[in-house]
């Protein structure tokens, strides 16, 4: 198609395209639509396929041309976004849908011109990332981290037994209930209710932080009380509002805790013969964990240095298609609607934190792929056969075991994980990483910073 177009860049990352399609390219299509028309249309009067082209224009004449503009616009930028050639960066992001400028005209005695605006990947241009001095926290695994998952296994090996009928509600306990909260004029809110809502108490799982309101009851009692939720609550259904809640209790039952010796390490896994056996795993996998937290920590502090050398501008769709996209991530987290989630993080303050962290995000995430651009990062046969082993001897599996899981989609994936190790490898070797404050291990693994 012998068309002409010219790009120009916007603010924001988003361009403008200007496209000019020669007049006989555009009746040829049109003289397309109408053949097919005729071909397909049955009109009072007339037999299917036998409708003379002058009364279909005559009676659909404005429609005709609508639909033949809108076929010509959409066949040339497929065209257009087709090309080998065209440049990375000159292509519409995947939810930024290109859209008309003005309306143009459709005039069979004239070129079509018309304008599209669509955004577009970022221009990335690296600053400093060589050089650079970076100091990060870091953490040990210590006796109390062990003791604490060793906790945890009693938590998941423990017997959960009824309580007696008499029985109050304590700590530790795990309680049914069915709750409903009341707005401020006393009704019942439609959308916060729950029944059948199980949890432990005192273990923080109960969001609506109402734990020490159920101490005492009994099975069978229903309760009412008010509860004052702070501005900053993450439910912006209940934030800064005073709201009477009722519970009604419907099962209580305890734990039994096995005891911490070699029978408990036995039931865990065949393989441990001792507690001493399980303390070793915990102390081994909480290692490992830790290990590929302070690589996060490394590369977290070396790219806010690079940032700040490397400023980016980022298109709004880009934001808002990551900002969704980690609503869908903790929606399915708590097996809750996106739209909830999107409802609970409304308020200028949640939405502020929740564009700072998508756009910190982005900026890193685009700093990686520059680089490893720049720098032609490859992977290898023997890269990818070495990162198959790797995680065989993880998993305890064979490699022709691991590879079965891996179709072209997961291939292309480990892929780019290896590529990423390669460029963040490169990184730490470039700059002078020091050791800087220790944390908490708890605090450590769970810091998103």
């Amino acid at each position: 198609m012998a068309i002409t177009k010219e790009l120009k860049r916007l603010d924001k990352s988003n361009v403008s395209l200007s496209v000019t399609v020669p007049k006989e390219e555009v009746r040829s299509q049109y003289n397309e639509m109408i053949d097919e028309y005729t071909k397909e249309m049955q009109l009072p009067g007339f037999r299917k396929g036998k409708v003379p082209r002058e009364v279909l224009e005559r009676k659909y004449g404005d429609a005709l041309k609508d639909d033949a503009l809108g076929r010509v616009m959409e066949s040339v930028l497929q065209e257009i976004f087709k090309e080998d050639s065209l440049p990375r960066n000159e292509r519409p992001l995947p939810y930024s849908s290109p859209e008309l400028k003005d309306k143009p005209d459709f005039d069979f005695d004239k070129d079509l011109q018309f304008t599209v605006i669509y955004d577009v990947l970022p221009e990335v241009k690296i600053g400093q990332w060589k050089g650079l001095k970076v100091d990060y926290p870091y953490a040990e695994v210590e006796k109390k981290d062990i003791d604490k998952e060793l906790e945890e296994i009693r938590e998941r090996n423990a017997i959960v037994m009824d309580r007696d009928d008499s029985a109050a509600a304590r700590k530790g306990d795990v309680v049914t209930i069915d709750y409903q909260f009341f707005d401020e004029n006393g009704e019942k809110s439609p959308d916060l209710h729950r029944k059948d809502f199980i949890f432990t108490i005192g273990s923080e799982t109960n969001i609506y932080k109402f734990d020490d309101d159920i101490i005492g009851m009994k099975k069978g009692e229903t309760k009412e009380f008010t509860k004052n939720f702070e501005k900053d609550f993450f439910d912006s259904a209940v934030a800064g509002s005073s709201r009477k809640i009722q519970v009604t209790l419907t099962a209580l039952k305890e734990k039994k805790l096995p005891d911490l010796d070699d029978d408990l390490a036995q039931d865990v896994d065949e393989k441990f013969k001792t507690l001493d056996d399980l303390k070793n795993s915990i102390k081994d996998k909480l290692t490992k964990s830790l290990e590929y937290r302070l690589r996060e920590k490394k590369l977290s502090e070396l790219l806010k240095k690079i940032m700040e050398n490397t400023p980016v501008v980022l298109p709004e769709s880009m934001i808002r298609a990551e900002v969704e996209g980690r609503w869908r991530r903790l929606a399915r987290y708590y097996n809750m609607s996106p739209e909830t989630i999107a409802q609970m993080m409304s308020g200028d303050e949640k939405s502020k934190e929740w564009r700072e962290a998508a756009e910190k995000a982005l900026h890193s995430r685009l700093i990686l792929e520059t680089l490893m651009e720049d720098e032609k990062i490859e992977v290898s046969d023997e890269d990818v056969e070495q990162e198959f082993k790797s995680i065989a001897e993880a998993s305890n599996a064979q490699i022709d075991e691991v590879k079965k899981h891996y179709n072209e989609e997961a291939l292309f994936y480990l892929k780019e994980d290896i590529r990423e190790k390669k460029i963040t490898d490169m990184m730490f070797a470039e700059n002078n990483l020091k050791q800087g404050k220790k944390e908490n291990y708890l605090d450590f693994m769970s810091d998103n910073g």
